[in-house]
């Protein structure tokens, strides 16, 4: 079960990390060049459909595993062990994309226009940098933790 639970696990990490790096690196620079909200949201809209699913995932998997892993809770919290850390690490960066996503969902995009794309920009960067973050603490696991 662990197995298959570590497979979907990477598995949504790859279309949410992979989505951002594409969002980031390919489609971003040509929207900020172009001065275009309206390609980025076209790509946000599409992503989204396969983007959020894969980040519940995620989300699920990485609390099913890291119960495995980490069976007392509150270690989650007062981390003294390195594959505590990892999980505790794993929950803040988790803490702090939801808190940009939330920003960017109902302060940002509502009001996006050509004038305001620099600071989705920036939103799409953090949690591009928080999505390989992410993989890192993850690949950490597989070496007992940080």
């Amino acid at each position: 079960m662990y197995g298959l639970m570590l497979f979907l696990h990477v598995l949504g990490a790859t279309v949410w990390t992979g989505g951002h790096l594409v969002l980031a690196l390919g489609i971003l620079p040509q929207v900020l060049r172009e001065r275009s909200p309206e390609r980025l949201l076209a790509f946000e809209q599409r992503y989204e459909r396969v983007g959020m699913p894969a980040l519940l995932l995620q989300v699920l998997t990485g609390l099913w595993m890291a119960h495995l892993l980490v069976p007392d809770m509150g270690a989650w919290l007062a981390p003294d062990t390195p594959l505590a850390r990892a999980v505790a690490l794993k929950l803040a960066l988790l803490g702090v994309t939801a808190l940009i996503a939330v920003h960017a969902r109902f302060r940002v995009i509502p009001r996006l226009t050509a004038a305001t794309l620099p600071l989705m920009a920036w939103h799409i960067g953090a949690v591009t940098l928080l999505s390989v973050a992410f993989v890192a603490v993850g690949v950490s696991l597989r070496f007992g933790g940080v």
